[in-house]
This record gives structure tokens, sequence and C-alpha cells, in this order.
């Protein structure tokens, strides 16, 4: 085979007027999801496999006797599991690729385990065609997801935005092709990254106060990496992609229906989907990218994880935003980190710290800029208006 057959075949569609006004009469389109939920229930088994499948050894997602003493009195599941649930559609714009470049999600209820989650999705608007780095257009799709329980009350909603480019402008263009992948690690570096990550700090039953968090505070950090192939394999098998997998005639008859949902794979002749691209360096190389590249709600989940390990089981996350900048590359590892930069008593009277975070790889780039709100406890008895249980109907 002549070297130019082993690139990887996509579908490559451009921003015809036709397709611009197709997608515009879908403005506020309420969109089918059956075909793309994975965890609806949220047992003991699914919030565990989350959690592995993120990396987050937190025992109140996953050790009863420790949850029970908790102000849920049960295991819950971490507030990125809405993820699990629905992490998005593939909608629209036939032909182009898809890069989900940030959300803004906001919690109102606890998921406890057993809880059914039912989740709903809205195409609210597109910004563009217009200039792009990575390729000469791009567009910027926007959803709205919400998540309710079985009681019919709102857990969760995401507004999510996506960015869409013509794959052959993307390959052309090589804006980044100058990276060399794998980073070239030495083993002694590999180790202490290595080390940094087992030292995370998981607050858990030791109360975090409000009058006691200072402006200016900077969190424990947390390290992942570096991303590898069971690391995208766990992830996937927790829920958490974008696309419902499956094998063999199953998928195949997918992909006949919607053949640009696939590509053959030059290196084993196999139809995968467009979502391969996050473990086939022959489909990402055909987005224009070098290597194969995490999942932005992945890195999404580890800001959360960061939140979550700092506030204890006592604090309450209220929102949660990132913008997902740059690739994170297999080889790539990533230091999570953040800091407290304003408290304040909210409207509800709730005790309300904001902390801004970054995640920063080997190369120095803050791949992940974000913010959040978190709700503390307060030393005058005020405890986060949604948890179950008070302060004081514990004991510690």
């Amino acid at each position: 085979m002549v070297e130019n057959e082993k690139i990887a075949r996509m579908a490559e569609g451009v921003f015809s007027d036709e397709l611009i006004a197709e997608m515009a009469s879908k403005k506020g389109m309420r969109l089918r999801v059956e075909d793309a939920l994975f965890n609806e229930e949220a047992t003991r088994g699914a919030i565990r496999r989350f959690a592995d499948g993120i990396g987050d050894p937190n025992p109140l997602w996953r050790n009863e006797e420790y949850a029970k003493k908790t102000p849920y009195g049960t295991i819950v599941a971490p507030p990125s599991w809405v993820f699990s649930v629905l992490a998005g559609l593939q909608f629209g714009w036939r032909g182009l690729a898809g890069f989900h470049s940030g959300s803004d999600m906001e919690f109102y209820r606890p998921i406890l385990m057993n809880d059914v989650i039912r989740p709903e999705e809205t195409f609210v608007d597109f910004d563009g065609p217009k200039p792009s780095k990575f390729a000469d257009r791009m567009v910027i799709d926007y959803f709205e997801d919400k998540y309710f329980n079985q009681r019919n009350e709102l857990v969760s909603k995401v507004i999510r935005w996506v960015i869409r480019v013509e794959r052959k402008s993307a390959r052309e263009t090589g804006k980044y092709h100058r990276i060399e992948l794998p980073h070239p690690w030495t083993e002694e570096e590999l180790k202490k990254a290595e080390d940094e990550a087992l030292q995370a700090e998981i607050r858990g039953n030791m109360l975090r106060y409000w009058e006691d968090t200072q402006v200016g505070e900077e969190l424990k950090p947390i390290v992942k990496g570096p991303l590898g192939m069971t690391d995208m394999v766990a992830f996937i098998l927790s829920g958490a992609s974008p696309v419902k997998l499956a094998a063999h005639e199953v998928s195949l008859a997918e992909y006949r229906k919607k053949p640009a949902w696939a590509f053959r794979d030059p290196g084993t002749w196999a139809l995968e989907p467009i979502f391969a691209v996050h473990y086939s360096k022959a489909g990402a190389n055909a987005m224009g990218l070098p290597f194969p590249y995490n999942v932005g709600t992945q890195s999404h989940c580890w800001q959360i994880q960061l939140l979550t390990h700092w506030m204890g089981d006592d604090g309450w996350l209220k929102r949660s935003r990132a913008e997902y900048r740059e690739f994170v590359y297999f080889s790539d590892v990533l230091w999570i980190k953040g800091k407290v930069v304003k408290k304040y008593i909210d409207e509800t009277g709730n005790a309300c710290v904001d902390v801004e975070t970054h995640a920063t790889n080997q190369r120095g780039e803050d791949v992940m800029p974000g913010e959040a709100t978190v709700v503390l406890p307060s030393k005058s008895g005020k405890h986060p208006d949604v948890l179950p249980k008070s302060n004081a109907a514990r004991k510690r």
C-alpha cells in the first residue's frame, strides 16, 4: 500500500449556504435523546464505574458504610455523573468536524444512589461562520441539556458549546503538527508526576468552614496523566462518551444508514466511529491533529474532582464552568489547580466562595481555564440548602 493510502478518509462537508440555512431552521429544536442515553439509573455499580473512569477515589462515591455517615446518608453520584447519562448528541452540520470546547454547569440537587435521571437536550443557536486559526472558518453551536430525577426535579443544567470546522481545511492548516508527540518524558519526570498524582487530598468528612477560607487560598492540586489508552477505555466504559459505541452488525447497520458517522481505519480495515479520533492516530490525523486526544468533558470531570476533593462532604458545588481551549493528547500530563478569588453570602443566605481553576500541561499551556462557585458550611450553623441533612443531625 502506498503511503497516501494509509490516511483515514472521512466525510468532508463545507459551509454551504444551503447547510447554513438548514441549521438556522433548527434553532430551538428539542432533540431526540433516546438512542444516546447510557446511565439512566444511578446504581451503585454505575456510580462506581464512572468514578473509576475519571480516576476519582473519593469514598463518597463508592463506600456505602462511609457514605451513611455523610449528609447524604447514602452513596451519591459525583456532580459530573450527568455526563454519563447524556454527554451530548451528534447533530447537524453534515460532514463537518465537531470539537466540544466548553460547558457551563449548574447543580440544583444531589443524585443519590438509585435515583433515575431523565435528560432533555435543545439545540439553542449557533454563531458564525467566522474566521478560525485552526481552520479557515468555524461555527460555534450552543446546546442546553437539562437533567431531571424520578420526582421530576431539575438536578442539573448544562450549557455546552461545540466548534464545527471543515475537516479538509483543518488538516491542511496543520496548526498543531509542530508538537512533539508522544512527549519525550524521562523516567525521573514520569515518577515525579505520578508521585504528585498520588498525593491528592480528599477533604471528606473534615468540615471546611466558610469562615476559615480566605481569598487567595490555593486548592491542593490534582495531577492526571500521562494520558493513555486505558484511561480512555475506562472513561468510555463509564458511559461518559458523547456517542453510544457498539460492535459488529449493530454498529454496521448504523453506519450503513449514516455513512458520515464512520471511517475505515487503514491499519485494520475496520469501520470506526468518528469518535475514534480519541483513540486512533489515523482518525486524529484525518481531523487535522497529530495524535489521539481526550474528550473535553473528561477534563471537565477532573476540574470537578479538584473541587469536590477540596470542599469535602459538607460542601455543595453550585456551578462549574470550563473552557476546553487546547487538546490533551495521549502522553500529556495535566496539573489541575485552583484558587479562591471571592467569598460572600448569596441572596439565599448560603456561604459561598468563587474559585478560579486552571489545567496546565507539561508544555506550559493552560488547556482548561475555568471557574466555580462552592457553598460551604458556616460556623453560624447555616448549611448548604440542598444537602438532605443538617450538620446537627449527624454524629462525627
